[in-house]
């Protein structure tokens, strides 16, 4: 998961927001959670966690584990995103619990249709790439991810590009360096390859349902 919105504009417009209204995303009575995921998240990640914005990743479906481990990289400017930043260094730690939980409990969804035909060719090596570098290993036979691990499976394809090629590089840090030694032998075609790969597998009991 990682909850990063790439639109500069964006990122600005939300750091506005952030300074300006810091009560959004203060304690509030209750711990209603799935309101202030409404009113603070949603404008990029979708009211049901399910982004229509370029380089914003899809929550549905995501861990509560692994969210809270990405929020907590935000708040501490492990992480470098503005409109992230801006909001995650307001959180407490009771927050990052709330907002975390909330998160594991959106089911996850259907990926949207890809803007051009699934390539036989190119799925078949992506196959191969996450084979060799262990992906069903640790993000399971249905790239579903858990626990610490995230879902890749029907997560945007641009948003994994950039995450790979970010890890990569050592701009996108992890809270192991699991990731970063995973891709740091792959070329950067083959990275473009896997993000392919998992935005548009299908496990086959999906297949079969």
């Amino acid at each position: 998961m990682a909850l990063v919105a790439s639109d500069e504009s964006v990122a600005q417009q939300k750091s506005r927001n952030a300074a300006a209204a810091p009560a959004a995303a203060a304690p509030t009575a209750g711990g209603d959670y799935a309101k202030r995921f409404a009113e603070v998240c949603a404008a990029c990640h979708g009211a049901d966690g399910r982004s229509d914005m370029p380089g914003t990743p899809a929550l549905a479906g995501q861990h509560s584990f692994y969210a809270i481990t990405q929020l907590f990289l935000f708040r501490e400017g492990r992480r470098d995103n503005d409109a992230m930043t801006a909001i995650a260094k307001t959180l407490k730690d009771d927050d990052l619990r709330g907002f975390s939980d909330f998160i594991g409990t959106l089911p996850p969804l259907p990926a949207s249709p890809p803007p051009t035909p699934t390539d036989p060719a190119r799925m078949s090596r992506g196959r191969e790439l996450a084979q060799q570098h262990k992906c069903f290993f640790c993000h399971g036979n249905d790239l579903a991810g858990g626990q610490q691990v995230p879902r890749i499976v029907g997560q945007r394809e641009e948003y994994l590009q950039m995450s790979l090629q970010g890890f990569k590089s050592g701009k996108r840090p992890g809270y192991t360096m699991a990731m970063t030694e995973a891709v740091s032998q792959i070329a950067p075609t083959d990275l473009d390859t896997l993000a392919y790969f998992a935005a548009r597998f299908v496990a086959p009991a999906a297949l079969g349902k």
